[in-house]
């Protein structure tokens, strides 16, 4: 349930987010190990000064940009562009700094393994694509360097191209698939707020349309009219919310307007924070034609799933006042459970016939699936409905012990 005076926070959601502080990781270590190479051949490259220089640049490069990897809006086309520059640099440069013989002896590149990062960057940012193009300009500067088709060194331009798109093919996969997620997530939310404004008018407009069209068929005259008016308008509105609760076509941003329309017009007030007892909102329905029996002790709920739960017992009892006849008796019964709270609604009416229910679900007739299902569905619970032709009908409502009412 929405705090009163704020706002439901939007979680952004990234699986690549890992990638990014992997990414980061990947550079930092492999910076330490391309120094450490280094620094143990430093005697054995033809131009040490010249190798030097260029690892220092690398070092302070790292130091200013460290951070720029660790999420997808630091990570800029100008930074990989710049970073795969001075890895491609690197790998040139040691055909230039190094001796012929410890190249031909497989001697690794003055940036080693960190032009890898460079590459991975390019696949995290932009997909397979971005990291084919990446790969690619690396593996024919380390087949420039070498002068020759290795095997070493095909052997690790394979690699990186390989693991580079697989990553960048993963990532783009996650992409859609947090899309997708994210259109799932606002069609379900803007289907409750539907559900939900469409149970309030069931329990409240239609419910009066309904009795002035009974009482002005039976007073006649100008009331008549009246009727046949409220007659048309409630069948229209019916309609209108059957058709509600179909799943909402539009973009994420119009679903998420929908929805949040929904809630400036149609919230009702909040129910009290803190527990409730479940006992006191029933025993009020009792009567000359309901009795209601429950335990000696309160039985405690969150305030607004036990005000969702008193109004779905009410539904039911509207429904046995509707459908079985002026003679008919109902029964309430509240259970305590560890783990849930149950009540039952039990009358002695002639029942549901098969198929019914469906066909006023078709027509618009919303009790069972909106005022009573839809509640329990909110609430994390269930609304089990067993009616026999002539012996009457009993709704089971579970709620489980903690629930809210999610609006």
């Amino acid at each position: 349930m929405t705090p009163r005076s704020t706002r439901p926070r939007v979680v952004r959601m990234s699986v690549e987010l890992p990638l990014w502080r992997a990414l980061t990781g990947y550079r930092i270590l492999t910076l330490g190990y391309a120094l450490a190479l280094f620094f143990l051949n430093y005697r054995e490259y033809a131009h040490p000064a010249g190798a030097a220089l260029y690892m220092g640049a690398l070092t302070l490069w790292m130091l200013l940009t460290w951070n720029r990897v660790t999420s997808p809006e630091r990570c800029t086309k100008r930074f990989l562009v710049a970073d795969l520059t001075i890895a491609l640099a690197g790998i040139l440069l040691t055909s230039v700094v190094d001796s012929a013989e410890r190249i031909d002896g497989g001697a690794a590149t003055l940036p080693s393994i960190w032009a890898g990062g460079a590459v991975l960057g390019c696949a995290i940012k932009g997909g397979w694509r971005w990291a084919i193009v990446g790969s690619t300009l690396v593996a024919a500067a380390n087949l420039a360097e070498r002068g020759g088709m290795a095997r070493d060194t095909v052997h690790n331009v394979l690699l990186v191209w390989v693991s580079s798109v697989a990553i960048g093919y993963i990532v783009e996969v996650a992409r859609a698939s947090e899309r997708t997620l994210a259109r799932a997530l606002q069609i379900e939310a803007a289907t409750r707020e539907r559900e939900r404004l469409a149970r309030d008018i069931h329990d409240s407009v239609l419910q009066v349309l309904a009795m002035v069209q009974r009482r002005g068929a039976a007073l006649g005259g100008e009331a008549a009219e009246l009727g046949r008016m409220a007659g048309e308008q409630e069948i229209a509105l019916r309609t209108l919310v059957a058709g509600g609760l179909r799943p909402p076509r539009g973009t994420p941003e119009q679903l998420a307007g929908d929805a949040e329309l929904v809630r400036s017009v149609g919230t009702p007030p909040l129910a009290p924070e803190g527990p409730c007892d479940v006992g006191a909102l029933l025993a009020p329905h009792a009567g000359a034609a309901v009795s209601y029996a429950g335990p000696g002790m309160p039985v405690l709920l969150e305030a607004a799933a036990a005000a969702e739960l008193a109004a779905a017992v009410g539904a039911a009892l509207d429904n046995v006042r509707e459908h079985a006849g002026d003679g008919a008796r109902a029964w309430i019964l509240l259970e305590d459970e560890p783990d849930a709270v149950i009540v039952t609604v039990r009358d002695d009416g002639p029942g549901i016939a098969e198929g019914r229910l469906a066909a006023a679900e078709r027509e618009g007739r919303m009790g069972v699936a909106l005022s009573i299902r839809g509640r329990l569905r909110d609430l994390g619970g269930s609304a089990e409905l067993l009616s026999v032709p002539g012996q009457g009908t009993e709704v089971e409502l579970r709620v489980p012990r903690g629930s809210e009412a999610r609006k």
